[in-house]
C-alpha cells in the first residue's frame, strides 16, 4: 500500500500507474519549470503581492503534465493499493481517495488518476480548488501532511494482519524549524502569519509518533531531510533542482541498503482489486 499527500500523492499515483521512481523523478526535474516558471526577484515580489488575494499559478500546466503521466487511466486500474488524502471544501471535511482494495471502497474506482492528483495537490494560494462532481477539492496537506496513519489504519481495518507484521517506509519532504519565541508568545496576527507551517509540522510529527506507538519504532523506517530554518518554497523550482538531488543521494547512501533489505528483496503478492 502506498499513501501520499500533495506532491507525495502524485508520486504514489505515478508508481501505481507503472512508472519507475526514476521516471517520476525525471518529470519533476525536466518538467517542473513548466508548472512553476522561474522568475526574477521583481517577479517573485509581484507574485507575493498577488498571492495575498488570489492564486498565483494556472492549473493548466500541471494538468497537462499529469495527463502525460496518467492519460485517462482510472484509479481502479492502479497496480497497487493507494490512499491519497485531499480536503473537501464545500462541507469542510477530510477526504481520502482509495483504490478498490476493500469491498466497501467503490466510490473512487472510476475517478481518473489525473483528477485525484489535481485534488491532492491543489495547494491553497498556489492553485485554485478543484471542482469535482459537486465537491470542491483542496490540497490534502491541510489535514494529512504526513499520511502515515491513513495507510496504517486502513491496512489494519481492511486486512487480518497483526501489527507486528507491518513494515512502514516513511519518506519526508524535510521539516522546517518552528519555535515560539518571545515575539510570538506575546504577538498577534503579524507574528503568527506562518502558523500553517507549525500546524503541518505538528501533524506530521504526531502522525509519526502514533505509528511508532502502534507498530513499534523498529517497524517504521523514516527517511527525511535534516531540519532547516530555510525551507525551499513549494514553487522554487530552481533551488529545488540545485539542492534536492544531492540531498537525496546522501539520504539514500545512509539508508538505501536497509531499505532494499526490508522492502525491495521479496516481491509482494500481486494486488487484485475487489470485484464490483
Amino acid at each position: 500500500m502506498i499513501a501520499g499527500t500533495s506532491t507525495g500523492g502524485i508520486i504514489a499515483l505515478g508508481l501505481a500507474h507503472g512508472h519507475t521512481a526514476a521516471q517520476v523523478r525525471d518529470v519533476y526535474l525536466e518538467r517542473g519549470g513548466l508548472i512553476f516558471p522561474p522568475t526574477s526577484q521583481l517577479g517573485r515580489l509581484v507574485r507575493l503581492v498577488r498571492q495575498g488575494h488570489r492564486t498565483i499559478y494556472a492549473r493548466g500546466p500541471l494538468e497537462n503534465e499529469l495527463l502525460r503521466m496518467f492519460g485517462e487511466t482510472p484509479l481502479g486500474e492502479a497496480r497497487t493499493r493507494l490512499c491519497i488524502p485531499s480536503f473537501e471544501g464545500r462541507h469542510g471535511e477530510p477526504w481520502i481517495f482509495k483504490t478498490p482494495h476493500h469491498l466497501d471502497y467503490k466510490r473512487d474506482r472510476h475517478e481518473r488518476m489525473v483528477r485525484v492528483a489535481l485534488s491532492t495537490a491543489a495547494a491553497p494560494t498556489f492553485f485554485e480548488a478543484l471542482p469535482n462532481n459537486g465537491y470542491l477539492m483542496v490540497d490534502g496537506g491541510i489535514w494529512a501532511n504526513n499520511p502515515i496513519m491513513n495507510a496504517l489504519v486502513d491496512a489494519l481495518a481492511c486486512y487480518d494482519v497483526d501489527r507486528s507484521q507491518i513494515q512502514i517506509l516513511s519518506l519526508g519532504c524535510g521539516e522546517t524549524t518552528f519555535k515560539v519565541d518571545d515575539r510570538k508568545a506575546r504577538g498577534g496576527l503579524l507574528h503568527w502569519w506562518n502558523v500553517i507551517r507549525a500546524a503541518m509540522r505538528a501533524q506530521s510529527l504526531n502522525a509519526l509518533g502514533q505509528a511508532y506507538l502502534l507498530v513499534g519504532k523498529d517497524h517504521v523506517m523514516r527517511v527525511d531531510a535534516p531540519e532547516s530554518p530555510n525551507a525551499i518554497a513549494l514553487d522554487d523550482y530552481g533551488r529545488a533542482c540545485n539542492e534536492l538531488p544531492s540531498m537525496a543521494r546522501s539520504l539514500v547512501e545512509g539508508a538505501g541498503r536497509e531499505i532494499q533489505r526490508v522492502f525491495l528483496t521479496t516481491p509482494a503478492d500481486k494486488y487484485t482489486p475487489c470485484p464490483l
